[in-house]
């Protein structure tokens, strides 16, 4: 087989290695146009795992590596003059030259005919030439575009301004975070030793800021000079350095995050950069591109020809590569909106850190450095005002108080519909399901959306607030809750809109009832599809009917004894209808900009607001998104929590979607997270996260790292009503406190739990 390596860079120069070790009989040819000395660049980080991989694969060319690896376990943030260290991270550095002439001296130990200072022309001048032609020839990769059709490249140029230094200034072997306001706006440093001599000094800015100084203006030197002064405190009175100096002018870039659909055509394949980039912020860009090149020299010399070499290989990695390319992008979005988050205490700023790609949990940080987490967990606990000698506890263990309401943990049970109700009224089920919830451990239970009409119900089994009746029954459930559990209750109050008159959950979700369907009202004359019906526009009559409905729900409400009212301003539903640009297109002073569109929205708060008073909390439920390009934008919903928190809102619960029948959500776990730390560390407003959220892991990273004040979960506590006591007994926190009649169950579960714990130890 002959091969034509294009790129002499760790992609190709371990394709060509890994290649020769399965086939020695291949002629491997690698293509450089530069120097075999040259390198652009500093240091590469890799993980304890990929060097384990290596070894695996070249135990040769591995010892050496290790041989000179720059080794450290902590990560330390420097900001407002204090630093934080934590440790157990296990990452080490090595110079990019250094790794270069690793890779060169085994590869012509294995024969690879290796040519530098040789131009290397498009793929096409090799591809009759050579059974492979393997592009390794970087982010800028001419392969790639020479054949962008075949290959597909998605190129998301990322937001911050970079440009990638060196310094002989140690860094204490950490890898080290360093974030410096100045008089033109924050810049930020990644540091980590990758030699006894070097560091790598990566500075990094906002684009606001990089046009600030004007540094594309500045050649190299003028831009390393401020950036010298910036950093000035932690140099040492070392200089930074560029070995870049081949670029004229400017040195800075943005990040290229590049995908490409497919990564062959014919007997061409795309490798490393060229195919993938994963952000310098998790440093696994060298790691993809070694990686991917084991395993396209495995499938190469396994199956039956290249054609389904490629095939093989593409699977393999594509979808490691999703996965490391998903932790970078919540990396690098971390680091563009970074400054939402350089007003928090140093040690949620270093946690929020750490956990920014979401693939170190809360637990995962309690086994790196248990030391620096329970410290963490204490500093949590006494922003709550807790000051406990005893075991440190999770954040979801802390208090959180709103007005005069003060819940004794973190974790909320969403709304859930049941469908259960009997002409609007809550039934016995309505009891056992809320009372078993609130007996779970749970510190706010919510209701159901509670409909403040028969025509604001979204089915015939929804409940509603309009009748003495379900005052009555409600009743009895809230005086259940406060007698028999420490839990506070919430009712959600709102009203179906256009998604009105359907069936009941478990028999057609959203679609009309085959009969006795009830008159439909929304902002404007739009059904909620084609299958339902159109519903009517609202007069201002109509508006100040439904406002009273609200404001006599509200009333009930607090006669029931609720702790706590949310308005329903979500997932396409009366007041949500509003709100969204895709379901209300009037041309009154309630349609058109969002201001205008927030007026009815906000008429209704007002007043519900006033029949409430002043010494409870009210919340708002809210879509964050529309996910759709026409839709609501993350923009419009920070102006929409601006918006209720001005109008007395003390806290933002914030959902997405459900506006649109064309909505593209995307899903995962905590995914619609991201939209509640924007709303909270952007505008101050204390916000509840929902979405996806089922581990007590899940909920501990959202409230340590900041990103919500409470968390909600649905589907959990419809599993199992006794989720927090279940989640505390295995988490270890023997602090929570169980219904007296269950308490011989908790001492056997907690028991048990021991037991699986010491064996886990041994």
């Amino acid at each position: 087989m002959r091969i034509a390596c294009l790129g002499g860079g760790p992609a190709g120069l371990y394709f060509a290695i890994s290649l020769k070790l399965r086939q020695p009989d291949a002629d491997v040819v690698v293509f450089e146009r530069n120097r075999a000395d040259d390198t652009f660049g500093w240091g590469v980080v890799l993980s304890d795992e990929t060097l384990d991989n290596l070894s695996r694969n070249d135990v040769v060319s591995a010892a050496t590596i290790r041989e000179h690896f720059a080794y450290w376990d902590d990560v330390a943030l420097v900001h407002k003059g204090q630093k934080v260290v934590s440790t157990g991270h296990g990452f080490c550095g090595i110079g990019r030259k250094r790794l270069l002439m690793i890779l060169q001296d085994r590869a012509r130990d294995l024969g690879v005919d290796l040519r530098f200072s040789t131009e290397v022309g498009p793929a096409t001048d090799y591809m009759d030439d050579y059974d492979v032609v393997v592009a390794s020839d970087g982010l800028n990769s001419r392969t790639r575009s020479a054949f962008e059709g075949a290959f597909a490249p998605d190129i998301d140029l990322r937001a911050c301004q970079f440009v990638w230094l060196g310094t002989r200034q140690k860094f204490d072997d950490a890898f080290t975070f360093i974030f410096e306001e100045t008089d033109k706006g924050w810049l930020w440093a990644h540091a980590y030793q990758f030699d006894p001599d070097t560091a790598t000094f990566i500075v990094e800015c906002s684009q606001a800021t990089f046009d600030a100084y004007g540094f594309g203006e500045m050649s190299q030197q003028e831009s390393i000079a401020i950036c010298q002064e910036v950093f000035k405190d932690h140099l040492g009175g070392h200089p930074l350095m560029t070995n870049a100096n081949h670029i004229r002018g400017s040195a800075w870039i943005r990040f290229p995050r590049v995908l490409c659909k497919r990564w062959s055509h014919k007997n061409v394949v795309l490798l490393g950069d060229a195919a993938a980039t994963a952000h310098f912020s998790i440093g696994s860009g060298t790691k993809l591109a070694l990686e991917s090149a084991i395993a396209l020299a495995e499938n190469l010399s396994t199956q039956p020809d290249v054609a389904t070499a490629f095939r093989a290989y593409e699977d393999q990695r594509q979808l490691e590569v999703l996965r490391l390319q998903s932790a970078a992008r919540n990396s690098v979005e971390w680091f563009e909106d970074v400054e939402r988050y350089l007003d928090l205490d140093p040690v949620q700023l270093n946690y929020s850190l750490l956990t920014r790609s979401q693939r170190i949990s809360h637990e995962n940080l309690r086994a790196r450095d248990p030391a620096w987490l329970a410290a963490a967990e204490r500093w949590f606990q006494a922003q709550a005002g807790v000051q406990a000698d005893g075991p440190a506890r999770a954040p979801m263990f802390a208090p959180f108080t709103l007005r005069d309401m003060t819940l004794k943990n973190r974790v909320v049970v969403s709304p859930m519909a049941q469908y259960k109700a009997v002409d609007g009224c809550p039934t016995d089920w309505h009891l056992i399901h809320y009372g078993e919830r609130a007996k779970g451990g749970a510190g706010l239970v919510y209701t159901e959306m509670t409909c403040v009409s028969a025509e604001g119900r979204i089915t015939p089994g929804c409940p509603g607030l309009y009748d003495p009746a379900h005052e009555a029954a409600w009743t009895r459930i809230v005086d259940f809750v406060h007698t028999e559990t420490t839990a506070k209750i919430c009712c959600q109050i709102g009203h179906a809109g256009r998604k009105g008159s359907t069936r009941l959950g478990w028999e057609g979700m959203d679609q009309p009832l085959s009969a006795d369907n009830w008159p439909l009202i929304s902002a404007s004359a739009l059904p909620w599809s084609d299958a339902n019906a159109t519903p009517k526009e609202m007069t201002r009559e109509d508006m100040d009917t439904v406002t009273a409905q609200f404001v006599s729900a509200t009333q009930m409400a607090a006669r029931a004894g609720f702790d706590m009212i949310e308005l329903h301003a979500a997932h396409g539903y009366l007041i949500s209808s509003f709100i969204s640009p895709l379901s209300n297109v009037r041309t009154d002073e309630y349609g058109g900009p969002l201001e205008n569109r927030m007026r009815y929205p906000l008429e209704v708060f007002a007043a519900m607001r006033a029949a409430w008073g002043d010494a409870q909390p009210l919340s708002v439920r809210i879509s964050a998104t529309d996910w759709t390009d026409r839709g609501l934008t993350l923009e419009d919903s920070v102006a929409v929590a601006r918006m209720f928190a001005a109008a007395g809102a003390d806290i933002v619960d914030v959902s997405a979607g459900q506006t649109s029948t064309d909505a593209q959500p995307v899903y995962g776990r905590m995914f619609q997270t991201p939209f509640s730390d924007r709303i909270r560390n952007e505008t101050g407003i204390p916000t509840m996260a929902v979405g996806n959220i089922f581990e007590a892991d899940h909920v501990n990273s959202i409230l340590m790292a900041g990103r919500a004040d409470l968390v909600c979960l649905a589907r959990p506590h419809l599993s199992d009503p006794y989720w927090l006591l279940h989640a505390a007994t295995a988490l270890g926190d023997r602090q929570e406190d169980w219904p007296l009649p269950y308490r011989a169950g908790r001492d056997q579960a907690w028991r048990l739990a021991d037991k699986e714990a010491e064996v886990a130890r041994a």
